[in-house]
Formats: structure tokens, sequence, C-alpha cells
């Protein structure tokens, strides 16, 4: 793996959605009715505001600086397996179209930068639950109570740790030139059987 990355010696790769700023405004307002039915229509837009408008404009910025300097990069967006499917818990009905329109803005941006004949692959990296302060943050800064059985069921799942995601970032930007990865997909093994046994 290292052998494979000493071409990125010097260089940058772009890796949206990671930093644990976002990840706090998103859990803020995760479990803050973000449904459609009684919804804050201003916790709406920052969910938004920052999953789709930030990536967007991270990743106008990255392109054109890497189209400017003639540079054949990495543009990572870091998504989420809910951005490929609908999960089914309560009163998060916008997070999930957030990172449904990641998965449509990777898919654009890739064609878009095909189209034009540019070297700058684009990524997808979409982990299931992950330890980190995003699942805690759910928890103790909403406004209003989560429903009991959506914190029980995210307690009781097992997680990814965070260096996983990064393995997987690393394994993304280890392939050669050549090789193009539009999606990875990061979640336990074990996590399968008990997503399909909850519903989701």
């Amino acid at each position: 793996m290292v052998v494979s990355l000493e071409r990125w010696v010097g260089k940058v790769a772009i890796v949206t959605g990671a930093s644990a700023g976002i990840g706090a405004t998103i859990s803020r307002s995760w479990t803050e009715a973000t449904n459609l039915t009684d919804g804050d229509s201003q916790l709406w837009k920052e969910i938004f505001d920052t999953d789709v408008l930030g990536l967007c404009i991270a990743t106008r910025e990255a392109v054109k600086d890497m189209r400017e300097n003639k540079v054949a990069g990495h543009i990572i967006h870091i998504n989420s397996v809910g951005g490929h499917y609908i999960p089914n818990l309560p009163n998060t009905n916008v997070y999930p179209a957030s990172k449904h329109a990641v998965t449509a803005l990777t898919e654009t941006l890739r064609q878009e930068l095909n189209s034009i004949g540019s070297k700058i692959k684009v990524t997808s990296v979409s982990p299931g639950v992950v330890t980190t302060e995003f699942v805690d943050a759910c928890f103790t800064r909403s406004r209003t109570s989560p429903p009991p059985e959506l914190k029980e069921m995210v307690q009781e799942l097992p997680s990814l740790q965070a260096s996983d995601i990064a393995d997987g970032v690393l394994y993304v930007l280890a392939t050669p030139p050549h090789v193009q990865v539009r999606l990875c997909n990061i979640r336990l093994s074990s996590i399968l059987n008990k997503i399909y046994l909850v519903g989701l």
C-alpha cells in the first residue's frame, strides 16, 4: 500500500464530508424533527447546506485548481450507505435524501469530467454506522428526545471504526491511474443480517 501511494507525494487528494464539524452539524440536525410531516425547515436547510451545497462548492474549487494546474487528482466524496437505499429510521427523512444527492452528484461529476477527457478520478466512499462523535451527538445534542427504539437500535448495531474508513480511502487512493473505483461501500460483514432483521 505504501509503495502504491508514492505517486501521491507532493500532490493533494480532496476528501469531502469527513470533518468533525460537518458530522456535528449533521448529528445535531439528524434527530431534531427532520421528518417531512412536521420537520423544521431551518434544520432541513442546514443538512442540505452541509451535505449538498458544501460538497458542490468544495468539489468545484478542487476541480478548478486541478485543471488549472494540470493535475490528474482524485476527489473522494464521503457519503453514506444511506445514500444508496432508504433506511427505515423514524424522523430522518431529510438525511438520506441529502446523501442520495451526494450519490447523484458524484456520478454526474464523473460524467462531466469524462466528457472533457479529464484524468481526475472520482469516488464515493459510503460507510455504514461508524463509531464517532456523530452517533453520541445524535442523542445528546437533540432538542427533542429521539424515539427510544431508534436510540436502542443504533447503540446495539455493531459499528465500524473511523480507521476502517481511512483504510478504505487509502485503498482507493492506492489504485493505479487506469483503475476507477466508482463506489466503495464499507460495512461490517456481521451487520447485514441485523439490518434485514430490523427492517432497514
